[in-house]
């Protein structure tokens, strides 16, 4: 959920996803998206312009497919705040064609099972990741996020202000993986977990 193009978020790691569904529940949160797999595509240039800039063009199959602009991120708080830019499209395979005509190939992939809730204004995810798992509260400010996360039972100081990608690049070169993507496929096998970053579990 953005506003004004404007999206402000923090991931909260979390052992119990379930728990955290039936406490939104019972605070009268609407799910607005079933739990479902979502499949994203991001990419740059030959030089690598976006990623240099600290930029993300990137292709989402989820519910629906979605192209999206992310603008460099900035903490704010223990928030990641940046500008996004979004629109839906109608054709996920006609619209990957068309970014590859236009000189754009995919840079990276990465996988996650999600559920969306909405209430009293924040949007909360439920994510399943190859690295683990998390709560997603985008709001507009940390201090509305941070009240969101006391309601869930999430330790608001326990935010991670860094995107999937960015945490699978961190734990992919901490641990010498060598892997390029943030699939399942790829993590089959692997015991790996966010966990090994120092990162601490929200909701305990």
């Amino acid at each position: 959920m953005t506003k004004n193009n404007q999206e402000t978020e923090s991931k909260f790691l979390v052992g119990d996803l379930d728990k955290i569904e039936q406490r939104l529940k019972d605070i009268g949160a609407v799910c607005v998206e079933p739990r479902a797999f979502e499949y994203n595509l991001r990419y740059d240039d030959d030089n690598n312009s976006l990623s240099n800039d600290r930029k993300v063009l990137r292709l989402r199959k989820y519910n629906d497919v979605r192209l999206t602009f992310k603008g460099p991120g900035q903490m704010v708080g223990k928030s990641l705040q940046r500008t996004e830019i979004e629109i839906v499209v109608s054709d996920f395979d006609n619209a990957r064609l068309m970014l590859w005509e236009l000189g754009y190939h995919e840079s990276a992939i990465y996988e996650k099972y999600r559920a969306m809730y909405e209430i009293d204004g924040s949007l909360i995810t439920l994510d399943e990741a190859p690295i683990g798992k998390f709560v997603e509260i985008e709001g507009e400010t940390f201090k509305e996020i941070a009240t969101m996360a006391r309601r869930l039972g999430l330790d608001p100081e326990k935010a991670i202000p860094y995107s999937y990608q960015g945490m699978f690049e961190k734990i992919n070169k901490a641990l010498g993986l060598g892997l390029k993507n943030l699939t399942f496929a790829e993590f089959e096998g692997k015991n790996v977990h966010v966990s090994e970053l120092g990162f601490d579990f929200a909701d305990q």
